[in-house]
């Protein structure tokens, strides 16, 4: 049984925040370049108007929690829940309107996507949520690189790593955590989770740690190669369930002629 992860010491919005965005961060993919300041709030477990202000210079997730926040009459889009919905999923995903989800994704990426913004739009309106998860799949170029042929070792290497995922933890040792997850396979027609395997991820270095309390068995979220969260089994069913709702969407679109969450 997972331990409460309560008990690890709950993340706030801002500092759950801080978690899951400082790994692609520190590797130079999205947001400012301070990724130091991110891992040090995360590390002291304080929060602060300079983590708001980092977090706003992420062009991509705060939109989303913008979006969000806005569905669910929430003036911050740094609530606890917001941010939890975006980045694991919960309820508050399912308030954001499928017209107005559209019609953000229009605004925002329709000069990149082309002439597959509209099948993007489309997920939307058949009932996509505006999930991290989702943005790999959908907005990011990779699964139509898959599509398209290319080879599926470096596309699937980054869908693997950026989508949020899930396992439980088997071992610890010297700053690393053996965790049990389920990888992301792509069969040439298809995406889907494939049979367990042991990934090393970090879970502390010389600079730091996002989680200030991990254990053997616990189920956590991994992000990149860190360990961002530890999970209750409320949050671990949320996540297992967008993602396994966002890879049925992707498939029924690669299925289709023009496949609509490839094209971005």
């Amino acid at each position: 049984m997972a331990r409460d992860p309560t008990v690890t010491g709950p993340a706030t919005g801002p500092l759950r925040f801080a978690r899951f965005a400082y790994p692609p961060n520190a590797l130079g993919y999205c947001g400012p370049d301070d990724s130091v300041a991110l891992l040090g709030h995360a590390d002291a477990g304080v929060a602060g108007p300079d983590l708001v202000h980092l977090a706003r210079q992420f062009a991509g997730a705060w939109p989303y929690l913008e979006l969000i926040a806005a569905a669910s009459g929430r003036p911050d889009p740094l609530d606890g829940d917001v941010v939890e919905a975006y980045w694991l999923g919960n309820d508050l995903l399912t308030r954001v309107d499928g017209r107005v989800f559209a019609a953000h994704l229009t605004a925002r990426f329709e000069a990149r996507a082309g002439a597959g913004m509209a099948d993007i739009a489309t997920l939307a309106l058949l009932g996509a949520v505006p999930h991290h998860n989702f943005h790999v799949m959908a907005v990011y170029p990779w699964v139509g690189l898959l599509r398209a042929g290319v080879a599926a070792e470096e596309p699937m290497r980054v869908l693997d790593s950026c989508r949020i995922r899930w396992g439980r933890v088997v071992a610890i040792d010297a700053g690393l955590a053996e965790v049990a997850v389920r990888p992301l396979v792509w069969d040439g027609r298809s995406l889907h989770l494939g049979a367990p395997r042991v990934e090393a991820v970090t879970c502390a270095d010389v600079r730091g740690r996002l989680v200030p309390d991990v254990r053997v068995g616990d189920v956590v979220a991994l992000h990149w190669d860190w360990l961002c969260d530890v999970l209750s089994a409320r949050q671990a069913r949320a996540l297992r369930g967008y993602t396994e709702r966002i890879l049925r969407m992707t498939n029924e679109a690669l299925a289709r002629p023009v496949a609509a969450a490839i094209l971005g």
